[in-house]
């Protein structure tokens, strides 16, 4: 083959599609020629390479194929349109789509739970028996009201935000075998039913709901949303949907799970400002709780509300 006669034949294509390629936006016409010009030089790269493997040449062409693929792939990185896009759309339709997961964890937890609170309110000597004899002491001892206020707020705050994410994290990560994401539950159900059960043996079921519910809303639906979603996966892969392999109802699960999974952070993050900031202020129990309530609120109307406009979008 004559390469110089090659190049110049086609060199206004490769100029061109070089061209299209560096320009910041294209109408359609220029977006189908770049289509075009991509295939064509694609296929150019693979004669020169068969035929007469001129570096120089194969260097350009390369050059050209991969700038073009990654226009039309879209662009990679940062963007601060694919955040909004996530904002918007990708975490509350995650999330939304998986309310009846996470609702049904939410009622199970609370009901054990509060159970839980019931028998220990009557029963306070087993207390000692489901948690042991030093956090029993430790709970009689009024250890819960000192916890909020133990630490300097701002550590405190970042102490609680990784460690709810890391049981946001273990309840999707596991989700797939199931039955972790019931243990994990159960230990809070455990603890928070004990506690409150200990005070309320002793007439400070007041101090425990005004200390729990401020944070406690948002934290625990994020819990709830964790766990319910981490379920989800584990039931794509028990049960996948009829036109759904297994590995492609669980593969489909899990990138909800990863958006699910990056939403709870910001999540998580609030929460723990309000638990380390607004639970142990010293103003009335009327103003800390309503500023949780808002907070939830908030979360759960920011979900409804993009969740289902992005679940009507989809279909």
């Amino acid at each position: 083959m004559d390469l110089d006669a090659y190049a110049a034949e086609h060199d206004r294509e490769w100029r061109r599609l070089a061209e299209l390629t560096g320009r910041r936006r294209l109408d359609a016409d220029e977006a189908d020629e770049l289509i075009a010009l991509y295939q064509r030089v694609a296929t150019h790269l693979s004669v020169v390479r068969s035929r007469s493997p001129d570096p120089v040449l194969v260097a350009r062409l390369s050059q050209l194929v991969l700038a073009a693929r990654s226009r039309l792939a879209g662009r990679s990185g940062f963007s601060l349109g694919a955040v909004g896009r996530f904002v918007r759309t990708g975490f509350p339709l995650a999330v939304y789509r998986a309310w009846p997961w996470w609702t049904a964890v939410g009622v199970g937890f609370v009901l054990v739970a509060g159970f839980l609170m019931y028998w220990t309110a009557g029963h306070p000597e087993t207390a000692a028996a489901l948690i042991g004899d030093e956090a029993a002491a430790e709970a009689f001892e009024a250890r819960f009201v000192g916890y909020y206020s133990e630490y300097a707020a701002p550590s405190f705050a970042f102490q609680l935000w990784t460690h709810n994410a890391w049981i946001a994290a273990r309840c999707l990560a596991s989700g797939i075998l199931v039955v972790p994401v019931f243990y994990l539950l159960w230990q809070n159900a455990l603890n928070i039913g004990v506690t409150g059960g200990v005070l309320a043996a002793y007439d400070r079921t007041d101090v425990f709901f005004s200390m729990i519910t401020p944070h406690g809303l948002l934290e625990l639906t994020g819990i709830f949303v964790a766990a319910g979603v981490g379920l989800r996966i584990g039931w794509a892969w028990i049960a996948p949907p009829p036109e759904l392999t297994r590995g492609q109802a669980v593969a489909r699960a899990g990138r909800s799970g990863v958006l699910v999974a990056v939403g709870l952070v910001g999540l998580f993050a609030v929460a723990g400002l309000i638990e380390a900031f607004v639970t142990p202020a010293a103003v009335p129990t009327g103003i800390r709780i309503g500023i949780g309530v808002l907070a939830w609120l908030g979360f759960l109307g920011y979900v409804c509300y993009f969740g289902r406009r992005g679940a009507r979008a989809a279909t």
